[in-house]
């Protein structure tokens, strides 16, 4: 048996060490080992065979929709604040004067302005745009991420990414109320970016020589079995979880993967400084990760406080600072995918979990406003080019009927990944959840 390897790095919320998650033989809960994850994993494989990948970017604290995406021009002084729109390449979409480079682009992208949080929370809320659901500390609802339920239902991919964790996480929300011990279960956990690489090989003092050896005495046990055991393909099928985890330690494809030092120069300075994590999404999605989420310009920050787009005041400084980097790393991921092909078959969405106060406040800022916000999409097969919905005047609500957050996950997962809304998984008591409750797609998209 492979041994376990205990270190002193960062924990999980009950206590399993991340690094130990991705060790081969490393004893987890009940004794799993990565082989005995990636089984449990396959047992709720998808029933699609399209490589598709969904890159989440999460803008942590609420962007102003009303500076940024839904300008309102003649509106008054009051509600229009200081930026000016400049026209895109798409009739009839505006955007802040701070993103020159995304108006260049708007062809490829579309702009959702009607979505509404209003039914899910009064305040910050990350776990809206992770799982469609709110949640707390108090009352947790242990509902699976988006990456965790594509983990778990959609892994037709075969050989592609034997060797690649299906789900990246670099957001740094802390966001143990839905990382915890939720219904999905641990083998379906992010890999955490961030975490130290030697985490995706084998432990101190495993050279490749004797993982081979460990590898060929498993294939003689496991033919030694067959022959005195009427259960072939269950072992068959033991030689091949065993192989995969294997092959994700041995092989240097997932720990490249993360290495921007191998992109050539005119590509790292194409995504800025601050562009390291869309870099890196767009290097695993092209190595065959199925979700990668990341946050914008943002450090780590807990799950229920403020991110760096929460304005209550000095909403213009603020963002003057923030959108630059925004529109050069943003541009710069929707750019590289298009002229890699990779864009019909990788979804971009950016959001967050609310909008701003249309009225700016007395601090030059703008509160929570949970009445209406934006979501961009890019890719993925999706309909591109176009404004979504549109709000009042000042931008406090939406005209018509709004979409909300789990019409933008049913969207990603049934018409970019192939995953039915409708699918059930287990509570904790046994009962039946689906993965969402309100499946309407934004039809516009599709």
């Amino acid at each position: 048996m492979l041994s376990v390897h205990h270190s002193k790095s960062s924990s999980l919320c009950d206590g399993i060490s991340r690094r130990e998650f991705l060790r081969v033989g490393g004893l987890l809960v009940g004794g799993l080992s990565l082989a005995d994850l990636l089984r449990i994993e396959a047992q709720g494989a998808g029933r699609t065979k399209r490589a598709k990948s969904v890159i989440m970017v999460y803008m942590h604290g609420g962007p102003s929709h009303i500076d940024m995406f839904d300008m309102k021009p003649y509106a008054p002084v009051e509600f229009r604040g200081e930026f000016r729109p400049i026209g895109t390449n798409v009739i009839g979409l505006e955007i802040c004067e701070l993103m020159p480079r995304l108006a260049t682009i708007a062809d490829k992208f579309s702009v959702i302005r009607n979505l509404s949080f209003m039914e899910y929370t009064d305040g910050h809320n990350p776990p809206l745009v992770y799982t469609g659901y709110r949640t707390s500390t108090e009352n947790p609802t242990y509902r699976p991420t988006f990456g965790s339920v594509v983990s778990r239902f959609n892994r037709g991919r075969g050989n592609t990414v034997r060797d690649m964790p299906p789900y990246v996480a670099f957001d740094g929300i802390d966001t143990k109320p839905i990382r915890g011990s939720d219904f999905l279960g641990v083998a379906h956990r992010p890999f955490i970016a961030g975490e130290p690489m030697e985490a995706l090989g084998p432990i101190a003092g495993m050279t490749l020589d004797r993982m081979r050896d460990r590898k060929n005495l498993l294939a003689s046990y496991h033919a030694l079995k067959r022959t005195i055991d009427d259960n072939g393909g269950n072992i068959a099928a033991m030689d091949d979880f065993t192989t995969r985890a294997l092959d994700m330690i041995t092989t240097s494809r997932a720990r490249d993967a993360f290495d921007i030092g191998q992109e050539p120069e005119n590509i790292r300075a194409l995504y800025g400084e601050g562009g390291t994590q869309f870099l890196k999404a767009r290097r695993l999605v092209e190595a065959g990760v199925q979700v990668v989420t990341l946050t914008a310009n943002s450090e780590s920050h807990t799950w229920d406080t403020a991110g760096p787009w929460d304005h209550h005041g000095g909403v213009f400084t603020g963002l003057r600072k923030l959108l630059p980097a925004f529109d050069q790393s943003l541009y710069a991921l929707i750019t590289d995918l298009a002229q890699r092909g990779l864009d019909q078959d990788v979804a971009v969405v950016v959001w967050g979990e609310m909008g701003r106060t249309p009225r700016i406040n007395a601090a030059a800022g703008r509160d929570h406003w949970n009445d209406v916000g934006f979501a961009l999409v890019a890719g993925g097969g999706l309909k591109m080019g176009q404004v979504v919905g549109s709000t009042t005047s000042r931008g406090e609500r939406a005209t018509g009927r709004p979409y909300t957050p789990q019409n933008m996950l049913a969207t990603l997962y049934e018409k970019v990944l192939g995953i039915d809304p409708a699918q059930t998984y287990l509570d904790f008591n046994g009962r039946p959840l689906y993965l969402l409750e309100n499946r309407e797609k934004i039809v516009e998209l599709v």
